[in-house]
């Protein structure tokens, strides 16, 4: 259970961390809509309009690495099994 929880851990590390890198590796915090700079075809006037897009921030990672230490510390609940050894009588 100890190995179990641990590797847990590190994979919800790892992946917190390919996920934030695969999606923009956005150094600020989360975000859940995106500002898009628009041209208008008539006037010539820039605007600015917001596009519904999930960009994680270094929030996200922070949450990702607290729960995968809470894992690992979780695994220090459990005590180790001792090695059962066969005697032959």
């Amino acid at each position: 259970m100890k190995r179990t929880l641990r590797i847990t851990g590190l994979l919800l590390c790892l992946g917190a961390g390919g996920v934030w890198l695969a999606t923009g590796a956005n150094r600020g915090w989360t975000k859940t809509r995106v500002p898009v700079r628009t041209l208008d075809a008539i006037t010539g006037i820039e605007g600015i309009e917001y596009r519904r897009q999930f960009v994680p921030g270094v929030d996200f990672l922070g949450a990702a690495a607290v729960a995968a230490g809470g894992l690992a510390a979780g695994s220090l609940l459990f005590r180790n099994q001792p090695k059962r050894t066969r005697t032959i009588a």
